[in-house]
């Protein structure tokens, strides 16, 4: 388990925190009120805080499902990555999908996750050709 410094950007918000025991995401929640409007709003949400993620780590934010099921909130660039060089504050970008009705965030509201995990740097290796079956087709191909 990687110790990740972090900074309190907000002094009347909690430290992110995991719900229950054994979760994977980390609770992030919202620095400030604001509503996203429907069909589309989307809003940038400060969380509070600033972290150094460990070198040969990422900070990938999620979804909350409930806000998704209930009201069709979501990320807009889901997951966002939180890199190792990062010092700022975490924002999310959350977008609103339903057709009408606006959503209301409240300060202190839990608004998405974050999942720190292994990330590999990787090497290019320019050859002519793939080996293996060229399975082809692009999105869908599989079928239903």
């Amino acid at each position: 388990m990687p110790n990740i410094p972090i900074v309190r950007l907000d002094s009347g918000l909690d430290l992110p925190a995991y719900a229950k025991s054994g979760d994977a995401g980390i609770d992030l929640v919202s620095r400030i009120d604001v509503t996203i409007p429907p069909a589309g709003g989307r809003v940038l949400v400060p969380t509070g805080i600033a972290m150094a993620i460990p070198e040969g780590h990422g900070g990938f934010l999620l979804p909350r499902s409930g806000l998704a099921l209930k009201h069709g909130v979501t990320l807009l660039n889901s997951p966002g990555l939180v890199d190792a060089g990062y010092r700022d504050e975490v924002k999310v970008l959350l977008l609103n999908t339903d057709p009408t009705m606006e959503y209301r965030v409240a300060r202190g509201d839990r608004i998405a996750q974050l999942v720190v995990l292994p990330v590999e740097p990787v090497r290019w290796l320019e050859v002519g050709s793939l080996e293996g079956e060229n399975r082809g087709g692009g999105f869908g191909h599989t079928g239903r």
